[in-house]
Parts: structure tokens; sequence; C-alpha cells
């Protein structure tokens, strides 16, 4: 299995900014998608933004306007930029690539935190 490299998490004050990024060898490639996801303390973990090969991107209604995913192919790197940041989106984030087999099965990460104080 391939290391995901996760990072950008951080502790900020409501209103601020982060840039998570994501680094998964070979996935576009593959032709996987790149899924985010968060877990806060307490609760099911959320889908929060997608990103396909083409480039078309989604996001859970609680982060439109606010968050936008991005990819540099040739590195293999999805970004997804947080603005205006809010004490709910307080969570554990974690990159997913999927879109078949291989996307499913081949890649492992720990995610990276983010804290947003009021």
């Amino acid at each position: 299995r391939v290391l995901l490299v996760e990072s950008g998490g951080d502790s900020v004050q409501a209103g601020g900014s982060l840039r998570l990024s994501c680094t998964a060898p070979g996935f576009t490639s593959r032709g996987c998608g790149m899924y985010y996801y968060r877990q806060a303390a307490g609760q099911q973990r959320e889908w929060v933004s997608s990103i396909s090969i083409d480039g078309s991107s989604r996001y859970a209604d609680s982060v439109k306007g606010r968050f936008t995913i991005f990819s540099d192919r040739p590195k293999d790197t999805v970004y997804l930029q947080m603005n205006n940041l809010k004490p709910e989106d307080t969570a554990m984030y974690s990159c997913k690539p999927r879109g078949g087999y291989w996307c499913e099965d081949n890649y492992w990460g720990q995610g990276t935190q983010v804290t947003v104080s009021s």
C-alpha cells in the first residue's frame, strides 16, 4: 500500500484560513478521484469535498462558498483551501482516493487535525 502524505492542519481562530494538502502517488494515472472527509469528536465521519479525474469538484452544503478543492496533477497532489473557518469545522480531516478497485485498496494515511477556536 502507498502512503498518503497529508498536511496543513493547525489551530486557528474563527475567520482564519488553512490549506490542506494530500499527496497520493500514482492516483491521477490510475484514474482515481480524491475525496476529503472529516470527523469531529463524538460524531460520524462526514464527506466534505471531492474532485474527479476531469477536475469537476463537489462540496458539502456546510462548506460551500468557503472551501475550494483543486489539484496539481503532475505532483499527484490535491489541496483543500479552507476560508472563513468556523468552530464547527473542527475535526480530523482525511483524504481518500476513490473510483475503482486499485484506488480503494492501495492507500493509507493518518489525516490532519484542524481546530478552530471562537
